[in-house]
């Protein structure tokens, strides 16, 4: 009855668990909510998780007060029968009254007691129940592990090699098949492509956020399998494009792209993100608080701020994902500043729609749907009138139109 308690609790955290995700959720797009005037439909989808976490409770707390019913029922019982073979025992005079009463007085002490712990048993349950639900992500096993002899990365060059790799998502047709090709050294290279069609896959495969279904990706000619993702990491900076900031200070979130870097240091790469302007005019400098994810700073401050930690780690690999797609265009001309002085002299692998951010790269790799279909210079791509002109000719201010509209 204990298991089953505890499988009732850990469905009422499951449905609490929704519901709260869901108001959160709703509370977050209250604009949306506004503009598409919505305001009957999230009340009726919200009183759908509010009627299921209201029945799990239900279900939970009968359950409870039967079992609170058998077990008082079973401590009345035993009473019972213990009074009544002190009442047998009395009548046969083999106890006095002062034992009647004593032996009486404690039974009825111990059932109290017994009942307490009953309680205490049922609340652990029922505790027992939710942090089964809450903790339940931390018992999933990771489906990417170090090898037990894997060896930390070692990066002199920064070469990386993908060979012969093959990949697909679980259930899903390959995305990449037998795909080779060499980004050597200090090499700025562009990804280009519609959506889906492999860029982020690509970059993703590096970080070893996935493994390959076959082939290898070395970097100097290492297996990235063979050494520990940590160090694997270590040596890669990723701008993402959109920043995720820790509710901290200027400082902190800067100084997370290297843990035991100095103040100076911090300031410095402050300085050489073209950041440290901004963070002088805040309230409180570098030790000012962010928010929740950077939400007291602009897009720009944020990006600038990715790119100063970026700038601080130092690693010999830099990604940029689309680092300056949601932002206007004099922003973006300031930090495309700063990022290509953080480029210099770091194997760079860039993602992005507007073409003309990738103008000056080294390199250009076209991908469509998992293939390199064309790889060049900007001008030698332009001059082979394939699929980079063609994005590049249906490019409006910029950004890349859509196959929806065209």
């Amino acid at each position: 009855m204990s298991k089953s308690l505890v499988n009732l609790s850990k469905a009422h955290a499951t449905s609490e668990s929704m519901l709260s995700g869901q108001i959160v959720d709703s509370i977050t797009n209250a604009t949306n909510v506004r503009i598409f005037a919505r305001r009957i439909y999230e009340i009726s989808y919200l009183e759908k998780a509010l009627l299921l976490t209201k029945k799990t409770f239900q279900t939970k707390e009968i359950f409870a007060i039967k079992l609170h019913f058998m077990q008082g029922l079973s401590l009345s019982i035993m009473i019972g029968f213990m009074l009544y073979f002190l009442i047998q025992l009395r009548m046969k005079q083999v106890v006095s009254s002062g034992d009647f009463a004593l032996i009486l007085g404690l039974s009825v002490e111990v059932g109290f007691m017994t009942w307490w712990a009953m309680e205490q048993v049922d609340e652990l349950n029922k505790a027992v129940g939710k942090c089964k639900q809450s903790l339940a992500r931390l018992f999933i096993p990771l489906e990417i592990k170090d090898k037990e002899n894997a060896r930390n990365l070692s990066i002199a060059n920064g070469q990386i090699i993908f060979s012969a790799v093959k990949f697909h998502y679980k259930g899903a047709e390959a995305l990449f098949d037998n795909k080779s090709v060499t980004i050597n050294a200090g090499q700025k290279v562009g990804l280009v492509g519609y959506s889906g069609s492999g860029k982020s896959t690509f970059v993703n495969l590096i970080l070893r956020l996935y493994d390959v279904t076959d082939g290898q990706i070395l970097i100097d000619g290492q297996d990235i399998r063979e050494v520990t993702q940590e160090s694997l990491r270590s040596n890669i900076a990723m701008i993402p494009q959109d920043p995720s900031l820790f509710h901290r200070t200027v400082m902190e979130n800067i100084r997370y792209g290297r843990i035991d870097a100095s103040d100076e240091e911090v300031i410095q790469s402050a300085k050489s993100a073209d950041a440290h302007d901004f963070i002088t005019k805040l309230p409180q400098t570098y030790a000012s608080l962010v928010g929740e994810r950077g939400i007291k700073l602009s897009g720009g401050q944020r990006q600038r701020i990715a790119i100063a930690r970026a700038t601080l780690k130092n690693a010999p690999i830099l990604i940029l994902d689309e680092a300056t797609s949601q932002l206007d265009s004099l922003t973006e001309s300031a930090i495309q500043k700063s990022l290509w002085k953080l480029m210099q002299g770091k194997t760079t692998i860039v993602i992005a729609h507007r073409l003309s951010t990738l103008m000056h790269m080294d390199r250009i790799l076209v991908f469509d749907k998992g293939k390199i279909v064309e790889d060049g210079s900007h001008v030698k791509l332009l001059s082979q009138d394939g699929c980079y002109k063609t994005l590049w000719d249906a490019q409006v201010g910029g950004f890349l139109q859509d196959d929806t509209y065209s």
